[in-house]
């Protein structure tokens, strides 16, 4: 569902009154976090997903890695999954299910967590996804609403995998190039990343998936009540992404993430084309951390990541003072 749908469903909630219950639902971030004792609070969090691929295995690393992120992007270490599936076991054979059961199986074992049950539902397309337990010190919870004056912002994968699946779909883009190229990234874990990330000064993360990277910007925005601005030019894209806007493809998501930001103060303050656009608004799956923490640690930060393989982790932008909302620039 779009993010403003979301949220007009949402409006209205009673906040529960409860102290252990550290995060919530009020800054939209990406779990709930609830205190156990004076050491160790837990991390809540389910996520499920349409096929971005054909391949069933593929499809259970993907949606698995981007479940688990969830955790990671509060500081967290995942510890506990249960599979959450929907599959028509009337039109498809139960071996594709075993693949896609298998993906997520492996990815959560990669992560060092255990897969201990989950629930199934017979419906007319297949969804996958885990909802996953996660634990952190009380005192060392990382939230989306952090981020400081003075703060650089560092991504950790590309952008544009939204438009790649559709235009894999579509027969516009070769499975085989986005299986060798794109695929192992997106199905990378966040863990690594946020695992450096921890030994700096790190005011606020998310990962950037569904509403793209201006929609999750502006979460981290409204939840610090700072402006963000964002660089185009350092932001990574999928090899062919650009292309594939620019041939007429584009996702479901867009009109919906780009209405989310038109709710609030977006100043782009260079020439965009229409496809350099989209491309702000495209929708991802599983895909990279989203961290703010001080400048002079931004340089350090990266250069840990690339020596540790995440080669495509960059800075992007910067946190002021300014009026709450986004600047493209």
């Amino acid at each position: 569902m779009g993010p403003t749908d979301l949220s007009d469903a949402l409006a209205g909630f009673e906040k529960p009154e409860d102290p252990d219950l550290l995060v919530g639902i009020e800054t939209s971030d990406d779990a709930a976090v609830y205190r156990l004792s004076d050491d160790i609070a837990m991390i809540n969090t389910v996520d499920f997903i349409t096929p971005p691929v054909d391949d069933p295995y593929w499809f259970g690393q993907i949606s698995a890695a981007n479940s688990i992120s969830d955790v990671y992007s509060m500081g967290g270490r995942p510890v506990t999954a249960l599979n959450v599936v929907m599959f028509p076991s009337k039109h498809l054979d139960m071996g594709v299910l075993r693949e896609i059961l298998k993906g997520g199986h492996d990815k959560v074992i990669e992560a060092g967590a255990c897969l201990v049950g989950g629930h199934s539902v017979d419906d007319n397309e297949p969804k996958y996804g885990l909802c996953v337990n996660g634990v952190v010190h009380p005192d060392r919870v990382i939230t989306n609403a952090g981020a400081k004056p003075g703060d650089a912002l560092v991504l950790t994968k590309p952008l544009g995998s939204g438009v790649l699946f559709n235009a894999v779909r579509a027969g516009k883009f070769e499975f085989k190039v986005l299986e060798r190229e794109t695929l192992p990234i997106i199905a990378s874990l966040n863990g690594t990343a946020m695992q450096l990330a921890l030994k700096y000064e790190l005011h606020a993360c998310t990962d950037v998936t569904g509403f793209g990277i201006l929609g999750h910007s502006l979460e981290m925005a409204l939840g610090c009540s700072k402006h963000i601005h964002i660089e185009y030019q350092a932001l990574p894209f999928y090899s062919g992404a650009y292309e594939m806007y620019k041939r007429g493809e584009t996702t479901g998501s867009n009109v919906a993430n780009r209405a989310l930001v038109a709710r609030h103060t977006l100043v782009l303050s260079r020439t965009l084309t229409k496809e350099q656009e989209e491309l702000l608004y495209d929708p991802q799956t599983s895909g990279g951390l989203l961290i703010a923490l001080p400048a002079d640690q931004a340089g350090e930060l990266i250069n840990e990541m690339h020596s540790a393989g995440l080669g495509v982790a960059v800075r992007i932008g910067e946190v002021t003072d300014e009026a709450v909302g986004l600047t493209v620039r």
